[in-house]
C-alpha cells in the first residue's frame, strides 16, 4: 500500500461515499428555481448522513451533469467550488473531488477547495457515449505539481463507465501498465455504467498482478456484496446503495448508509 494512500485514509480497506451534487448551472438538469442554494442544501444533507453513518471519507462529484462532458464548462468547476467551500468547516473527514470526464478540473478543484483525493479517467484510449475519449495522464500529473498539490492522492479509474477501451490489452495488464507508466495511488476498477458493479472476477485479476498498490471497486457495491467485494479489494467507493430507495438520482438515505457501515465494520473484522 502506497503512503500517502495510506496518509489519506488511514485506515486498512476504506470505504469512500459519494456526495452527488445535483446538476450544476449550465448543464441541462439544472434546478434554476433553486438555484446554488438549494445545491448547498442537498450537499450539506448528503454530507451529514454520510458522516453520522461513519463513512472513511466522501468524495464530490458532479454525476448529474449530463450528459457528460471532456472540457468541462469553467461555470461547473466553480460552483462545485463555492459549493464545497461552503460545507467545508462541516467536513470531519477526508474528502476527494471528480469532475466527470476532465482530468484538469479535477485537479483544480481539488486544489481550489484542498482535497486530499481526486478521481479520474487519466489513461487510455475509449469509444464513449461522449465521443472518442483520450485522457493524458502526464499532462495532468505536471499540473498537478505546478499547482503545488504532489501530495494530492491520484485515483485512477482503468475501466471507464459509459466507454469502451479500444486497447486490446487486457483489464490487468492495462492497469500494470499504468501503475509503472503513470504512479498512480491507488486503481479503480469499474462497471459499465454508474451503479453497476464490477465484476468480482475483474477485481481479482487487477489485484493479482498488482499485490502492492491499493485496488479499489469504484461501482455498484451493494450492502449484499460489500463483504465479497472487501474480501478482494483494498477499499471501495460507494454510491448509489446509500440513497433513497437504492436510486442514483436521490438523497442520501441514513438508514441505508448506517446499515451500509454496519455491514463493513463487520467485514473488516
Amino acid at each position: 500500500m502506497t503512503e500517502k494512500f495510506r496518509r489519506v485514509f488511514g485506515t486498512a480497506k476504506p470505504v469512500i461515499a459519494m456526495v452527488h451534487f445535483g446538476a450544476l448551472p449550465g448543464s441541462p438538469l439544472y434546478d434554476a428555481k433553486g438555484g446554488v442554494e438549494g445545491l448547498i442544501d442537498g450537499v450539506s444533507k448528503d454530507l451529514k448522513a454520510l458522516q453520522d453513518a461513519g463513512f472513511d471519507a466522501v468524495m464530490f462529484g458532479n454525476e448529474n451533469d449530463r450528459p457528460y462532458e471532456f472540457d468541462v464548462d469553467t461555470a461547473s468547476t466553480a460552483t462545485m467550488a463555492y459549493v464545497i467551500g461552503r460545507v467545508r468547516e462541516t467536513m470531519k473527514i477526508p474528502f476527494g473531488v471528480n469532475v466527470l470526464w476532465d482530468p484538469m478540473s479535477s485537479i483544480a478543484l481539488a486544489a481550489a477547495t484542498g482535497a486530499s483525493f481526486v478521481r479520474e479517467i487519466f489513461t487510455g484510449t475509449y469509444a464513449s457515449d461522449m465521443g472518442s475519449w483520450t485522457p493524458d495522464a502526464g499532462k495532468a500529473m505536471r499540473y498537478r505539481d505546478r499547482l503545488h498539490r504532489s501530495d494530492l492522492a491520484m485515483l485512477y479509474n482503468v475501466s471507464a463507465e459509459f466507454a469502451h477501451s479500444l486497447d486490446q490489452r487486457s483489464l490487468p495488464d492495462r492497469a500494470r501498465s499504468a501503475v509503472f507508466s503513470s504512479i498512480p495511488d491507488a486503481i479503480l476498477v469499474s462497471g459499465q455504467i454508474t451503479g453497476e458493479a464490477a465484476a468480482l472476477s475483474d477485481l481479482e485479476a487487477v489485484k493479482k498482478v498488482l499485490p502492492d498498490t491499493p485496488v479499489l471497486a469504484n461501482t455498484g457495491v451493494k450492502h449484499a456484496t460489500v463483504g465479497d467485494v472487501l474480501r478482494i479489494a483494498d477499499g471501495c467507493i460507494v454510491g448509489s446503495s446509500l440513497k433513497v430507495d437504492g436510486n442514483t438520482w436521490n438523497a442520501v438515505d441514513p438508514d441505508r448508509a448506517s446499515e451500509f457501515m454496519r455491514l463493513v465494520r463487520a467485514a473488516r473484522g
